[in-house]
């Protein structure tokens, strides 16, 4: 076995131990009357760098929603992070 499958191997078991002991937040807690959609999706991707770190400093603000509509705002997220970061184009284009 190679030594970058042993670490491979390693760094998964390692992961798999840790988040085993993470704590379950019920979702109905969380979700309200109106979830956000794919605009506001859009926005929490947009967004996602300077909550981050404001989710360092301050408990009460996360990256991303649980009261959302699933896909759309799944999809609305990515897009925005997507644009945020230069999106795929970035690493395939040559100089």
């Amino acid at each position: 076995m190679n030594r970058y499958l042993k670490n491979s191997l390693l760094l998964l078991l390692i992961m798999l131990v840790f988040t085993s002991c993470a704590e379950r937040v019920p979702i109905e807690e969380c979700v309200g009357e109106d979830p956000y959609g794919f605009l506001g999706g859009l926005w929490h991707g947009l967004i996602a760098p300077f909550s981050f770190i404001a989710s360092i400093f301050m408990t009460d603000v996360a990256m991303y929603s649980v009261d959302n509509n699933g896909f759309l705002y799944d999809l609305g997220f990515v897009l925005g992070a997507g644009i945020l970061f230069g999106g795929g184009g970035k690493a395939s284009s040559s100089r």
